[in-house]
């Protein structure tokens, strides 16, 4: 249910420290050397999560990443027409990225988005997203 992927969502976001790879990327994202692409449901999912106090994220850093929502790459994602994860809430990230050039959701939680529903997207961990925009020379 919902709980369940807002609860998801926090554990990979309130891995925004500025030392590993999902830090560095928001970094490259303040650093508009990389855009994200979100549609409202991912937007307010964001804005949910981050502004739970448990998760302890530096209140600038939070800031700093939603403040920069409104220079990406909002989408009008259509509906998934491939086989749906296993949690069908996350198909919203595969709807969105569906739309974009780079066709690429990247997340800490690759065992939620398992090969057979993910149609033409490329799915990267955090760490191989760091390392795949090392090699482009993007960061």
């Amino acid at each position: 249910g919902p709980g369940r992927r807002r609860g998801r969502a926090g554990r990979g976001l309130s891995r925004l420290s500025p030392s590993g790879p999902p830090g560095r990327l928001v970094d490259v994202l303040l650093g508009r050397r990389l855009r994200l692409a979100l549609d409202d449901r991912i937007e307010i999912e964001y804005r949910e999560v981050l502004a739970r106090p448990k998760l302890g994220i530096e209140p600038i850093r939070r800031d700093a990443f939603l403040a920069i929502l409104q220079f990406q790459e909002h989408v009008i994602a259509l509906p998934w027409p491939h086989r749906v994860p296993l949690d069908e809430e996350d198909v919203v990230f595969l709807e969105v990225a569906a739309q974009t050039p780079a066709l690429t959701v990247v997340t800490g939680n690759l065992k939620h988005f398992p090969p057979g529903c993910r149609g033409p997207v490329t799915v990267l961990s955090p760490r191989a997203a760091w390392e795949w925009f090392v090699a482009l020379g993007v960061v």
